[in-house]
């Protein structure tokens, strides 16, 4: 039995609607950013950040892992399902160590058609700045001052 083209081509259009149905009911992985510029930093300062996604789609997400491009980098996120409409976080920490950088960061997930979402961060830690010290307390200022003697 063979089928006349017309009868093919409702047949694809019906897979591809079906198809096409099937993606819009899955958990769907959508990110605020995908490149988080850390601009020009000191060496030694505050290597955090925070990319926030949100579950597009109306089942749950789960993040199965987050994997950085080196050691330099370290990510956190949660290991719960994120209900659809809700949002996640993914905290990154940098190793503000000197020279410019650019690391990628392999995000999966069981969204269909975005299963690896890769991000960035970049940046700059400048060797001839310096850190903003943190004023010490009026009790470890004397305390400290009474090591010296």
């Amino acid at each position: 039995m063979t089928l006349k083209k017309p009868h093919m081509k409702k047949i694809l259009g019906g897979l591809f609607l079906l198809g096409s149905f099937a993606f819009a009911t899955a958990q769907t992985i959508k990110f605020d950013q995908t490149v988080l510029d850390y601009g020009t930093v000191a060496p030694g300062s505050d290597g955090n950040r925070v990319f926030t996604f949100k579950n597009t789609g109306d089942k749950p997400l789960i993040l199965s892992n987050v994997a950085p491009g080196c050691g330099c980098t370290t990510p956190e996120w949660s290991r719960d399902p994120i209900m659809p409409g809700k949002e996640g976080k993914i905290k990154v920490h940098y190793n503000t160590t000197p020279g410019q950088f650019k690391k990628p960061i392999d995000i999966f997930s069981n969204d269909p058609a975005n299963g690896r979402v890769t991000l960035y961060i970049q940046g700059n830690v400048d060797a001839n700045l310096k850190t903003q010290e943190v004023p010490a307390s009026k009790a470890e200022k004397v305390k400290n001052e009474l090591h010296k003697k």
